[in-house]
């Protein structure tokens, strides 16, 4: 590994439940132990994966921060529709509750538990809110699906899932209508993510939609598994990992930093500015070859 490159481990396999913990240990570092960590997943909706985090995805993901010594974890996310429902809908309950998860809906949260966000040169029209235990997280997760998206994000890797930690509603605002109905929805997208920082992303391609999203669409068999520190970068080698898959045209035809998610995050300072500085690195032989077609299109 390069130390002035970012690093984001590739691992090629279909199997969740064996490969987190691989690709998390390729990045070499550990930024949760001893660390009250808060796991932020992809629950937009119930849908099977890639619409949803798998929740083998999920269970083998809290069990490899329980071994990298965290102290406690939670998990935070606010849905559509309500978060509790899609939670029952996916088991994640019982689930936490079995791996002492304590759970965060932050449709429960309190008003005062939304601050309010204002980035400079902002596109949104006066500012958003975030939840505050993603702002005051002393450690923060984030995992999502390998996806396009057909509503105007073009794709939902880790910016786009961020879009979680913002309110549907609040103070008789429609924070939701807002993004979905901006020409500058993308930028919006990028700017949500100005406030805070993941210590860790991990993405699960083991299914990836191609088309469609981000609930359903064109479903294959991806096989791939992507850690990182950097959100610019993940999402990068993700669209380079969607174009080794056939994906639709805005993914295959459009230059990867003029994605308008990730030219308003450069702009913002959110992660690395160029393909130049990314390092996809094959955390065993058996992903070579995929980590080779994916950084050929990582353009």
């Amino acid at each position: 590994m390069s130390e002035s490159k970012t690093t984001v481990t590739l691992m090629h396999t279909g199997d969740r439940t064996n490969g987190v913990g691989p690709a998390i240990d390729g990045l070499g570092v550990n930024p949760v132990d001893n660390k009250h960590v808060l796991l932020k997943p992809n629950f937009n909706t119930a849908d099977p994966a890639p619409g949803s985090t798998h929740n083998d995805t999920l269970t083998a993901l809290v069990k490899k921060i329980w071994a990298m010594g965290a102290s406690a974890v939670s998990l935070g996310e606010r849905s559509f529709p309500p978060t509790r429902q899609v939670m029952e809908q996916k088991g994640i309950l019982p689930l936490m509750k079995d791996l002492d998860v304590k759970i965060i809906d932050f449709d429960e949260l309190e008003p005062k538990d939304w601050v309010k966000v204002d980035v400079e040169n902002s596109h949104w029209r006066d500012g958003f809110r975030v939840a505050r235990p993603i702002l005051e997280a002393e450690c923060l997760v984030s995992t999502g699906c390998l996806k396009t998206h057909q509503f105007g994000g073009v794709f939902t890797h880790s910016l786009k899932l961020h879009v979680g930690v913002v309110p549907t509603t609040r103070n008789g605002f429609d924070y939701m209508t807002e993004l979905h109905q901006s020409p500058h929805q993308r930028k919006l997208i990028a700017e949500i993510n100005a406030p805070f920082k993941p210590h860790l992303i991990f993405m699960d391609g083991v299914n990836a939609f191609v088309d469609g999203g981000p609930a359903t669409g064109k479903r294959v068999q991806g096989d791939i598994l992507l850690a990182a520190t950097d959100r610019i970068a993940i999402d990068a080698v993700g669209i380079a990992a969607l174009r080794t898959m056939g994906a639709n045209e805005a993914i295959m035809n459009t230059p990867i930093f003029q994605h308008e998610q990730i030219a308003r995050a450069v702009e913002l300072g959110i992660g690395v500015g160029a393909v130049s500085d990314i390092e996809v690195v094959a955390v065993d032989g058996n992903s070579n070859a995929l980590r080779d077609r994916v950084v050929t299109n990582l353009t």
